[in-house]
């Protein structure tokens, strides 16, 4: 590639001369400007006020000016803080669902264990002993009862029910706890 220059020697040659020797000397002044901070503004830096602590590379993250914590807090709900369900029967299990022929007597064994540690809970219990073969939503007995139970403690009873036919044939039946509503003393 070959550059060709031109030079001219008239009126209009010697203009382009001064324009370009203009250029050179304004750009070279500029440019000393420049290095020697004068043309433009400094960028402005904030340096922080020295009570702030160094940035260290310790393990822990903190500084060696301040003391590390010797600690983590931890965090428990405090006994005003237990929740309140008036259904209690998440409180209540049964066992020794049973019937005897000669007492003619449903029973069933029921434990309320209250889970509070503050609180007195007065539990309205019923007991129903349902027919299963066909399981139709009939009951042969019901049994209620209130009972309360201190913070913490646990009380068992047997719920009963005493059927009042002189005879009775074979049958199918469940034990359920259909209430247990709790009510705080």
């Amino acid at each position: 590639m070959k550059h060709h220059a031109r030079t001219g020697t008239g009126a209009r040659g010697g203009t382009r001369r001064g324009i370009r020797v203009a250029a050179a000397a304004g750009l070279t002044l500029a440019t000393a400007a420049t290095v020697g901070g004068c043309a433009f503004a400094r960028p402005r830096v904030v340096v922080p006020p020295s009570y702030y602590p160094t940035p260290t590379s310790t393990s822990t993250g903190y500084s060696t000016d301040y003391p590390t914590p010797s600690y983590e807090p931890t965090y428990s709900p405090s006994p005003t803080q237990e929740t309140y369900d008036p259904d209690g029967r998440a409180d209540v299990s049964g066992s020794n669902c049973d019937f005897s022929n000669s007492l003619r007597q449903f029973t069933y064994t029921v434990s309320i264990t209250n889970p509070s540690s503050t609180d007195t809970y007065s539990y309205d219990m019923a007991v129903n002993w349902m027919k299963a073969k066909p399981a139709d939503g009939k009951a042969y007995g019901l049994h209620e009862r209130s009972i309360t139970v201190g913070p913490g403690a646990t009380e068992t009873y047997t719920a009963k029910y005493t059927v009042n036919q002189s005879s009775i044939g074979q049958f199918w039946y469940t034990c359920q706890i259909t209430r247990a509503q709790k009510t705080r003393m």
